[in-house]
């Protein structure tokens, strides 16, 4: 982050600067422990303690103000106080925002932002200096700390915004302000505040108000909302039906998990080999894939940037184990991402396939039904042992037994999983690990990696 004092942002954003205003602003930062030189310290309300307590330390570590709504006793160094903080951020990201002049490519969607985020940016790094959002640095706090590193180096940034209320997409849009969107898909997630897809549908594409006419946004064609969707910018389909304007043809899963294809678009046809694991990734190959044509690349650099790609955190991750495999796929869960993940084990070799799966939040009042339904899809997927855990994943268990998997065990603990999986986990296993984050299913993941069969 570059073109602004602290005097210069304490007038922009008309807070009240009590110190020296001289230094320059390098970045935003909301840990004391990240301080960088310049960084701007935002004095944030955390989920054990209130930032105003470390503006001391974040300055004495060579922030360059703090943004907070008063001063601490005896604090001299340079504090810019406002009524808000949080909405003082939003103002100053998108100001900043406005004078950037490199491509800003928004990621939505309800299943695989962060997949498709990460697939991209491999791709577009073939050629372009690109910053992509760390993590799921999704929300109103992590859009302007994105958007903050931006530097004169980078030609091309990146940016996941991640919503789960009605009105959630409206600020993360007016500072990402995007020149071109990338839509996943439209899924099951967040119903208890969505009601139905319709209402996911509504929020997620808001964000194509305050873009451009013309301007390139990728949806997901395989998608009934997405692929029905008019719009005033150029829409761009990706998916594996006839009628996508970039597709996947002659799929070929092979028996390590990976993947090959054909991407077509018009007379263009790329062989890539997917070296990550799951039915998904050819999705997120192909949102590479079009991106990629969209800007410019050539094949051999849309090839190696699929290629390069790597899993971020516990999203699908492979770990071969003593004798068996795991499949840590324990970020989130929803019925949709649980239903690909399910599907991606009929394609791996495997002696017995295993799935340990857990609640899923905040589905609303189907989520009885959509944990049966999740319950049933693993049944029909050749599942032959389901482990489940949690109040909810009972109803998982009852869907699986009513479609005829007999082989279910249901616990009301991760503890007592914990303790039953040395019984039940044998050699030869692909073993899939998947729940809502809140379930702490990392916990399974660590404790297969030290089993031994």
């Amino acid at each position: 982050m570059r073109g602004y004092t602290v005097q210069e942002a304490a007038e922009l954003l008309g807070g009240t600067l009590h110190g020296d205003g001289s230094r320059e602003i390098t970045g935003i930062v909301r840990d004391n422990r990240e301080v960088t030189p310049g960084a701007l310290f935002a004095a944030l309300p955390g989920e054990n303690s209130d930032g105003h307590r470390y503006i001391h330390a974040a300055l004495e570590a060579g922030a360059s103000c703090a943004l907070a709504r008063f001063v601490p006793e005896g604090e001299t160094g340079p504090v810019i106080v406002v009524p808000n903080v949080q909405q003082a951020l939003e103002k100053l990201a998108a100001d900043y925002r406005s004078k950037l002049k490199i491509p800003v490519l928004g990621v939505t969607g309800s299943v695989g932002k962060t997949t498709a985020k990460e697939m991209v940016a491999s791709v577009l790094g073939r050629r372009f200096s690109v910053l992509k959002t760390p993590g799921n640095f999704n929300n109103q706090l992590g859009v302007p700390m994105t958007l903050s590193r931006i530097d004169p180096e980078h030609d091309f940034a990146v940016i996941e915004l991640g919503v789960s209320h009605f009105g959630d997409m409206a600020p993360l849009a007016e500072m990402a302000k995007p020149d071109a969107m990338l839509i996943t898909i439209i899924g099951r997630a967040h119903l208890e505040f969505f009601g139905d897809r319709k209402g996911v549908f509504q929020e997620k594409t808001s964000v194509l108000n305050v873009m451009a006419d013309g301007a390139p946004v990728f949806v997901n064609g395989d998608d009934d909302l997405l692929r029905a969707m008019t719009c005033r910018q150029r829409k761009i389909t990706f998916g594996l039906s006839e009628g996508c304007d970039v597709r996947a043809e002659d799929v070929e899963h092979l028996p390590d998990g990976t993947t090959k294809c054909t991407v077509v678009s018009g007379d263009r046809r790329i062989p890539i080999h997917i070296t990550a694991y799951g039915e998904p990734m050819i999705y997120a190959a192909l949102e590479g894939a079009a991106v990629g044509m969209e800007y410019g690349l050539t094949d051999e650099e849309i090839q190696t940037g699929i290629a390069a790609y790597a899993p971020a955190g516990e999203r699908a991750r492979v770990i071969e184990a003593n004798g068996f495999t795991i499949v840590s796929d324990c970020y989130n869960a929803n019925p949709d991402s649980t239903a690909a993940g399910l599907r991606s084990m009929r394609h791996a070799e495997a002696r017995r396939r295993v799935a340990i799966l857990g609640d899923m939040g905040e589905l609303g009042e189907d989520e009885a039904k959509l944990h049966f339904e999740t319950g049933r899809t693993a049944a029909e997927n050749d599942v032959e042992l389901l482990i489940t855990c949690g109040s909810l994943s009972k109803h998982t268990a009852a869907g699986a037994r009513e479609a005829g998997l007999q082989n279910v065990r249901s616990f009301d603990t991760l503890p007592e999983v914990l303790e039953a999986l040395p019984s039940l986990i044998e050699k030869g296993d692909r073993v899939l690990v998947k729940a809502s984050h809140s379930m702490q299913f990392e916990k399974i993941t660590a404790a297969l990696e030290q089993l031994a069969i």
